[in-house]
């Protein structure tokens, strides 16, 4: 990445040539927040919980993972980052997550995939990055494949294609059943509180129809894939499948060796901001 680009990066503070001081970009922005929340309101559906900064192109749609909020440390640090660089970005709550309304048992990758699809129709213009963080890295995918004239590049993190289908694969038969005759899957999670998500089977059984690893994902427009190799929910191969079956020859695959599923370090999201700097570089540069 070219100096200049690196000047502009939140929370990075040039101190010669040599060298650059780092600062997590939401300490920088830290209470300044006064932005209320917004609804997109749909008929038949539930309304749909999102924040929202104007600016120029391409922007940036950030998808959060399974369960988790538009409030996560990443999707902070990505909104500094585009608010420096005066880009629009949208960050939103999944129905039946967070501020938005619905019922999380009622949930399905159905719903989730209108959910992003409705914001990306309704609140956002021109041609969108966007930047999935592990079942928002699935949710992107599915996005790009039914938008592709307004998805103009894709940053998975720790994307979770197929995972939750994958996983449940590899039950033994009798708990499979145990899990259909009871409605619920109990998916252990150590950073939750109660020590697992509780996923309806409905969930299961309509993520199957979503599947994309297991055939040619037609997408051809740049993708950065960033992936721990200590993930203990998602393994680092998940990614790697995605590179492997998409279209596009543009695509890249960085592995942090020491990083886990959440990706929340400093260099972490460092890494993920030079990301998508990167790629907004290059679609200003391709138009």
């Amino acid at each position: 990445m070219a100096v200049a680009a690196r000047c502009r990066l939140p929370g990075l503070v040039d101190v010669g040539s040599a060298a650059v001081r780092w600062r997590p970009p939401w300490a920088l922005t830290a209470g300044c927040r006064k932005k209320s929340t917004q609804f997109l309101n749909r008929p038949d559906l539930p309304k749909l919980a999102y924040k929202r900064l104007k600016g120029r192109n391409p922007g940036v749609l950030y998808l959060p993972g399974f369960a988790a909020t538009m409030k996560t440390d990443k999707a902070l640090a990505v909104e500094d980052f585009c608010k420096s660089l005066g880009h629009a970005f949208v960050r939103f709550d999944y129905s039946g997550c967070g501020a938005s309304g619905g019922n999380f048992s009622e949930c399905t990758v159905s719903r989730w995939k209108k959910d992003v699809l409705a914001i990306l129709d309704e609140l956002t213009e021109g041609p969108q990055i966007l930047v999935g963080s592990s079942m928002g890295g699935w949710l992107m995918i599915l996005a790009a494949i039914a938008r592709p004239e307004r998805v103009a590049a894709l940053v998975g993190i720790a994307a979770g294609a197929d995972y939750l289908v994958t996983a449940f694969g590899q039950l033994p038969l009798e708990t499979k059943k145990e899990i259909e005759d009871r409605g619920e899957w109990y998916l252990p999670n150590k950073q939750m509180e109660e020590g697992f998500y509780k996923i309806p089977y409905s969930f299961i059984k309509d993520a199957q129809n979503h599947c994309v690893l297991h055939s040619p994902i037609p997408i051809t427009c740049p993708m950065r894939l960033i992936h721990g190799m200590k993930d203990e929910h998602i393994p680092w191969q998940v990614s790697l499948q995605v590179a492997e079956n998409v279209l596009g020859s543009d695509v890249d695959l960085i592995l942090r060796k020491q990083s886990k599923h959440k990706m929340i370090e400093k260099d972490d999201v460092k890494l993920i901001i030079y990301t998508i700097d990167d790629l907004i570089d290059k679609l200003s540069t391709l138009e």
